[in-house]
């Protein structure tokens, strides 16, 4: 009986998404099919012109896989790879990185058989093809109409004509019913040349404006790739992230066409001699200017997202631990989220900046409090004074964003790390999270087992990593840990990559996900620190400017209900 109403229901189901697809237009004659099939190609000729006019931020992060009897896979290896697109001569990037001759040469020279050479457009596949999709070089076959999130979709089969040459799209596309731009396409290029191989890709364009689509996610993987002779065998996942398409632009130019009226009443003379400062207010003045000067100029370059709701949940956590430390700082501390992958934290002044990667692992509340008492430390140590000095000269900040890891350099010698642990172990045990210090150290235990096969996650591009050496920062917590045991279904030491932030690709703004919480089947799903598909959910942007709304992702994994903080929101 049981079997029967499932069976029921489904089909149900099945017969409500028909009725609500059988409203839509359909591609049945002839003509109608040639004019869709004419508008997509259109469509995406002007996507081609389009995204010229953008440089957006680039980040693709790979893991090497090995086969695992009992989690199926894990990684043996990364690499990491962040700069600007440019499409105006092709698909070129403009690296932040020092690393010469090319990322997609640089991502693949330490794998095995690393002197093979690979296809120009590399992981950056954010177009089906770069000369188009003309009915001329493309067979079309119509498959369906489907949703991805709130947009109706015509599904297509793309296959190139034969003698269309090498590096033409093999696979399927999404096309949004309204004007017929590309949402999504999967697939691979081929033919696959004599002495080259293409990767199998998935790549997500986002609604960032009245009919404009923008390439946001892109997935890739291969799961047994032979290549070289004698074979060898290359299995990863690789997930490619684009923002910052609007950051050049920002609001700052606003406050210029803003009419300020000055109050005429209790006006204050502001040159009275009881306003200056004395040396150690205009020490502490100074810092305060690196530090604005460094946000600003990280900001500006879109390595930090602006102000906003993680923010305040963080700035929460971290008034959890002063108030019964009795810490009363001035000005007070606030913290920022840096959106690249790899894990890292810094302060600079008083504001903590933590990337959208190590947000996206922590598992719970207390990890998270465990990694801001750190950086607390530092603070009300005063660490880093005369190296941040030097930042509120305003001339510092003055070169291209390619240089900024190379220009700004936030790190601590050890011995100021190690003090920094040492006061956030204090503030730890003074605080509500006293008694689950045991959730940080078995975030660290995983982090630890995992780190040596994951160098590029835990590098630290603008502070120190979470590893110094063979010692992790707050390392003393694993004595109260449990044994991280991977096989154990009710221990989520840490989550996978991408659980819990999302990013709007279009104004940098970060937010929680508010994806649910879904119940793992084995441990296989639980994926410590690994990459996985990204699913966003589409819609279209509604009104005249974009730079207001924000875009939303939802993850394919979540941690277990059971693992959620008590104040940090889920996903």
């Amino acid at each position: 009986m049981r079997i029967t109403r499932v069976v029921v229901v489904c089909f149900a189901v099945m017969l409500s998404s028909a009725s609500s697809f059988a409203a839509a237009p359909s591609p049945d004659s002839k003509t109608a099919y040639a004019q869709i099939l004419s508008q997509i190609v259109a469509r995406e000729d002007q996507f081609l012109t389009n995204i010229k006019s953008y440089s957006p931020l680039l980040e693709t992060y790979i893991q090497n896989l090995k086969p695992d009897q009992e989690l199926g896979s894990v990684p043996t290896g990364d690499q990491y790879f962040i700069g600007r697109l440019d499409m105006t001569k092709g698909v070129n990037d403009l690296a932040f990185t020092e690393d010469k001759g090319g990322w997609i040469h640089r991502i693949f020279g330490s794998f095995p058989g690393g002197s093979m050479k690979y296809a120009g457009a590399g992981f950056a596949t954010v177009t089906p093809d770069t000369r188009g999709v003309d009915t001329s070089i493309y067979d079309y076959i119509y498959i369906r109409r489907e949703f991805l999130g709130d947009v109706r979709c015509l599904v297509f089969d793309l296959s190139p004509k034969k003698g269309t040459g090498q590096g033409r799209f093999l696979g399927r596309i999404w096309v949004e019913d309204q004007n017929y731009n590309i949402v999504r396409f999967n697939g691979t290029y081929a033919p696959r040349p004599r002495f080259g191989y293409y990767f199998h890709f998935d790549s997500w364009r986002l609604n960032m404006g009245p009919n404009l689509w923008l390439p946001a996610y892109i997935y890739s993987e291969e799961s047994d790739m032979k290549y070289g002779f004698p074979p060898h065998h290359l299995s990863f996942k690789a997930q490619t992230r684009l923002w910052g398409y609007n950051v050049r632009n920002g609001n700052r130019q606003d406050e210029l066409t803003e009419v300020l009226v000055e109050p005429t009443q209790n006006v204050k003379d502001k040159s009275d001699s009881g306003h200056d400062m004395n040396p150690v207010q205009a020490v502490r003045q100074w810092h305060s200017q690196a530090e604005a000067n460094v946000m600003e100029r990280l900001e500006r370059a879109g390595l930090v997202a602006p102000e906003g709701e993680v923010d305040r949940v963080l700035n929460t956590v971290v008034n959890n631990i002063e108030i019964p430390n009795k810490i009363d700082i001035q000005p007070e501390i606030h913290c920022r989220v840096l959106l690249t992958t790899p894990l890292e934290s810094f302060s600079v002044g008083h504001t903590i900046v933590l990337s959208r990667g190590l947000l996206d692992v922590i598992p719970d509340e207390a990890t998270l409090a465990a990694v801001l008492a750190h950086e607390m430390g530092h603070i009300m140590l005063t660490h880093g004074g005369s190296s941040e000095s030097k930042y509120g000269f305003n001339d510092r900040m003055v070169f291209p964003d390619q240089a900024v890891f190379q220009k700004i350099q936030l790190g601590y010698p050890e011995k100021e790390e190690k003090d920094a642990d040492a006061k956030g172990l204090e503030l730890m045990k003074n605080s509500p999270y006293a008694d689950k210090l045991g959730n940080a150290g078995l975030f660290l235990r995983a982090l630890q087992q995992r780190a040596p096969v994951m160098p590029h996650l835990i590098r630290a591009h603008l502070g120190n990593g979470l590893a110094l050496g063979n010692d992790l920062r707050m390392g003393d917590l694993m004595t109260s840990a449990p044994e991280l045991d991977v096989k154990k279904m009710d221990q989520i030491a840490a989550l996978p990559m991408g659980a819990r932030i999302k990013v709007d690709p279009w104004n940098d703004k970060a937010e929680l996900s508010k994806a649910k919480p879904v119940a793992l089947l084995s441990a296989r799903e639980k994926l410590m620190f690994e990459v996985t598909p990204v699913y966003p959910w589409v819609a279209r942007v509604g009104g005249a400017n974009p730079s207001e709304r924000v875009a939303t992702t939802q993850p394919t994994t979540q941690e277990p209900a059971t693992a959620a903080p008590a104040q940090v929101p889920s996903n």
